[in-house]
């Protein structure tokens, strides 16, 4: 058995891992994640498939036997990446969450990091970011996450330089608390921000894509990421975060 959790251990980490189509990248990235954290602390994984077409769901079912840390969520039928993260949220049992693309470009390597950065931050931090420096795409996906990313940061003041990147490492109680809308994994560092809480932004690595093909279009995005951020926009200006006092008796 790959990765045998202790019957006693308490979960630190939940790592959630959206899928749609990637029955090929299932078996190598779980077992990369496992190398990443074996012996690093308790951690579980949950997959979560959004209504794949393909052999993602038996593959998926075959692994449970390999992998005892490993869990899996299925829909019905695709809901959007955002929907499967907040699925994967709700059900972890760690009061911290990774997430990462089930493409198998982020590098779990990285996990480690995440947590390390997350140890030496002040205490209110509540996101953790993964920042694609050198990013291993398509020049044109590359220039229009890069104008989008200084769009985005100017009119919403983040401060992060790669909100779409999926390695992120985030207070579970935090995520929950989130206005949901689809799509809002791609505005959490100002949703956490306009939450009270404080974000950082770390480098890691990037990776072609080996197999399979990408579920997202780039114009897709795009049109939906405008519209979005609007709506991010108005969230922000809305906000009200009182300060409350209690009286005392005399």
């Amino acid at each position: 058995m790959s990765g045998s959790p202790r019957a006693s251990a308490v979960v630190e980490l939940s790592v959630v891992v959206p899928v749609r189509n990637e029955q090929d990248n299932i078996l190598p990235l779980l077992a990369e994640i496992h190398a990443a954290l074996d012996r690093r602390c308790e951690f579980e994984v949950v997959y979560v498939d959004d209504g794949s077409g393909d052999a993602t769901s038996g593959v998926l079912r075959d692994a449970l036997a390999s992998y005892p840390r490993l869990r899996v969520l299925a829909h019905r039928r695709s809901c959007g990446q955002s929907a499967a993260l907040f699925t994967g949220a709700r059900a972890a049992r760690a009061a911290w969450i990774a997430t990462l693309d089930g493409d198998g470009q982020n590098d779990p390597a990285d996990l480690p990091m995440l947590l390390a950065a997350r140890d030496a931050a002040a205490a209110n931090v509540q996101l953790i970011t993964g920042y694609r420096r050198s990013r291993q795409d398509r020049w044109l996906k590359r220039i229009s996450s890069r104008v989008a990313n200084a769009v985005r940061s100017r009119l919403l003041g983040d401060a992060t330089p790669d909100t779409g990147c999926g390695l992120k490492l985030i207070l579970r109680s935090t995520y929950l608390e989130l206005p949901f809308f689809d799509h809002m994994h791609r505005f959490l560092p100002a949703l956490v921000q306009r939450n009270g809480g404080a974000t950082l932004s770390v480098d890691v690595h990037h990776r072609p894509r080996a197999r399979g093909r990408s579920n997202y279009g780039v114009l897709d995005r795009l049109w939906v990421g405008i519209v979005d951020l609007f709506g991010v926009m108005w969230l922000r200006r809305r906000m009200q975060r009182p300060e409350p006092t209690e009286l005392t008796r005399p």
